[in-house]
């Protein structure tokens, strides 16, 4: 898959919805003052702030230094780290883990959930939001296409857009009980008339690797796509998104201290 790249001022320019609807990721969390939480994937840290704003000490982390680098910027005061998710320290001090529009960037799910687990505390709690199955179906479907007519490669694996049962699934496995799962249509709508190409070129790299032209690639696309996600005057995004949320056992302590 092609490393994403970052430009973290069009992202907070132009995709500053990331983190909006992610607001409500707080809500569903309920931070309480004094607890240690970890914002996994904190992209230019408006969530880790917000966190921090309810009384928690919050540790941000995401895998790209370019966000990082935005973050400090912007919250000088916050305790922000470049880290991989799936190299996490094994912490265990965490008392809950917030994600959000992270998780479908990592397609070893296995791997990844495991990493947040080992952070959370005995009785520590996940709540994360991220692209669930039939996700930007449209986009996919007229990417895909439109690669096939240009005699392009099937573009690596995009994205890891689970449903309800799979990623429960991949909870359990990794040893958190999940307390809540939702698969829902959310379309979002992009600023400007760029809005989608805009997008494609924040988001899509997968869909534009190898491509010998991606601006007229982005062109022909939102040309074909138009009919499908341009209306009410805007371009939408047809997101569909997977909200969970999970405990860590209590037992674990028991276990851990028995062995």
């Amino acid at each position: 898959m092609p490393v994403q790249q970052w430009n973290p001022r069009l992202y907070d320019d132009r995709h500053s919805f990331v983190a909006r609807y992610g607001g409500d990721l707080i809500d569903e969390l309920r931070p309480e003052a004094g607890e240690r939480i970890l914002d996994a994937g904190c992209g230019t840290g408006d969530l880790a702030a917000a966190l921090a704003e309810a009384g928690a000490e919050v540790v941000g982390v995401d895998s790209s230094a370019e966000m990082i680098d935005r973050a400090r910027e912007r919250f000088p005061h916050l305790d922000l780290r470049v880290a991989d998710l799936l190299t996490l320290e094994p912490d265990s001090g965490y008392d809950a883990v917030l994600s959000n529009a992270v998780l479908h960037w990592v397609p070893d799910a296995t791997a990844a959930a495991r990493a947040l687990a080992r952070t959370l505390r005995p009785g520590g709690r996940l709540v994360a939001e991220f692209g669930g199955s039939g996700n930007i179906s449209a986009i996919l479907d007229g990417a895909r296409a439109l690669r096939a007519e240009l005699g392009l490669p099937e573009a690596a694996q995009e994205w890891y857009f689970p449903g309800v049962d799979e990623y429960s699934a991949v909870l359990a496995d990794a040893g958190l009980e999940v307390t809540g799962a939702w698969l829902f249509d959310r379309p979002t709508r992009l600023d400007g008339e760029e809005g989608l190409a805009a997008w494609l070129r924040m988001f899509g790299s997968p869909l534009l690797a190898d491509a010998p032209d991606p601006d007229g690639f982005v062109e022909r696309l939102t040309g074909r796509l138009r009919p499908v996600l341009h209306h009410s005057g805007s371009w939408w995004a047809d997101y569909r998104r997977l909200r969970v949320t999970a405990l860590k056992p209590a037992g674990d302590r028991r276990r851990a201290e028995s062995t």
